[in-house]
């Protein structure tokens, strides 16, 4: 009798685990940026110390996702990914009972951005597995679970936390998150290792050491490349998701459920859309031409800049939600790109250690953006002149990124088949 995680369907089952795995993990980041006024009203903190908390949390992802990609790529990805997702969902419940700026520390940015960095390199490298010929595709619908989960969670935190208060919003959600990570153990399962039947005696291959996906990434122009414009890519996001609810609550005297739902939503409906046809005309397009996945990544950059300019100055309502529109769109083509990219330049035995040294250089570039943009809040005494700033960013990345898909992706490419093919 074939077991169900046998079956061919199973892949798809796999990628509606860790799809719901994803939504949860980014929906409890964003409860934390949408209740962030309340907290700090409750708490009586100042702008830059609310900022410092998210730079906190970002800054111990960083460090610790290295050592995920490392367990991701030497024991089971199964147990890696499930014993994350419960270990932050259980520091998301704790946070809401958090009663001081140095406990949010401990349990917001320590406890629930440790137990998140397990989680990334394991996810897309299970899903990496299960999915061969339809990788591209599922790993599009994989990151619509993140636009989905920040539009729920914006709005979702934010009613819990008008009705209820702000300390439910994270129960609420940390409390969901377990019951999922329970729902894993006895459905997720590793991909078995498949072994050609004319082998009489299986090679055993070196387990990969510590510090092997940095030297690969950081010493293949092309994912140094990637690197850097996830860099750039993450620190906006980042300072945009954390200040931008907040932004409309002060500027346009919306409700926490009201700045949560708009700041999200029309970014992230739009970016749903993005993806799918991004996703799409990648795999259709790099059949031909390799390097257009990276080609769509600057272009979504470049796009996404033109809509951080607009949402400069103090634009009406209107504008600025058609600019988060725009902005979203566009920058999906980067997501949709990213590890279809990074698995086109590196070996398959190393994604996990690859994905981290990756995530690990993003996330702690990006960590600055909340306290540097609160910092500037406070001096300027709004968020609309630091717009611009960050679409400077994202059109200096895009240049950069369009220059190494010329000179270096194909060269990548073959390099790195022609090296899998000889193991």
């Amino acid at each position: 009798m074939t077991k169900f995680y046998e079956k061919k369907s199973y892949k798809w089952e796999v990628l509606l685990l860790l799809w719901m795995a994803y939504l949860l993990n980014q929906g409890d980041r964003q409860v934390f940026n949408t209740v962030l006024p309340a907290i700090r009203e409750a708490l009586n903190l100042t702008d830059t110390s609310v900022g410092l908390i998210a730079t906190i949390f970002n800054l111990f992802y960083a460090a610790m996702v290295p050592v995920g990609g490392w367990a991701g790529d030497r024991f089971s990805r199964k147990w890696v990914t499930t014993i994350s997702i419960l270990f932050w969902s259980v520091a998301t419940m704790f946070t809401g009972l958090a009663t001081s700026f140095f406990w949010l520390i401990v349990l917001r940015s320590v406890a629930t951005g440790g137990g998140e960095a397990f989680f990334g390199p394991a996810n897309y490298s299970l899903l990496g597995q299960y999915h061969t010929d339809t990788r591209a595709r599922a790993m599009s619908i994989h990151q619509t679970a993140y636009y989905i989960g920040v539009i729920l969670a914006g709005w979702l935190a934010g009613l819990i936390a008008d009705k209820m208060g702000w300390k439910y919003s994270f129960i609420i959600f940390g409390a969901v998150g377990i019951f999922w990570g329970i729902l894993m153990i006895f459905r997720l399962k590793d991909k078995p290792e498949e072994t050609p039947v004319e082998e009489k005696a299986p090679v055993k291959e070196d387990k990969p050491g510590f510090f092997d996906g940095f030297k690969t990434v950081f010493s293949t122009p092309t994912s140094l490349m990637l690197t850097i414009g996830f860099s750039g890519l993450i620190f906006v996001i980042t300072g945009y998701m954390t200040w931008v609810p907040a932004f409309l609550q002060e500027e346009f005297g919306q409700s926490q459920a009201a700045a949560g739902f708009n700041s999200m939503f029309w970014t992230y409906a739009a970016a749903f859309v993005g993806i799918l046809i991004a996703g799409s005309l990648s795999d259709r397009l790099a059949g031909k031409n390799h390097k257009i996945r990276m080609l769509l990544q600057a272009i979504g950059l470049l796009g996404g800049a033109l809509f951080l300019f607009l949402m400069g100055g103090h634009p009406a309502l209107w504008v600025l939600y058609l600019s988060f529109a725009g902005w979203g769109f566009f920058r999906a083509f980067f997501d949709a790109n990213t590890y279809a990219v990074l698995y086109d330049v590196t070996p398959p035995r190393l994604h996990a250690s690859c994905s981290s040294a990756m995530i690990m250089t993003g996330f702690a570039v990006g960590a600055l953006a909340p306290v540097i943009l609160g910092a500037l809040k406070e001096s300027k005494g709004s968020l609309s002149a630091t717009f611009p700033i960050l679409a400077v960013i994202w059109v200096v990345c895009s240049a950069l990124m369009f220059i190494v898909s010329i000179i270096s992706y194909q060269k990548d490419y073959n390099k790195n088949h022609i090296s899998h093919e000889q193991n």
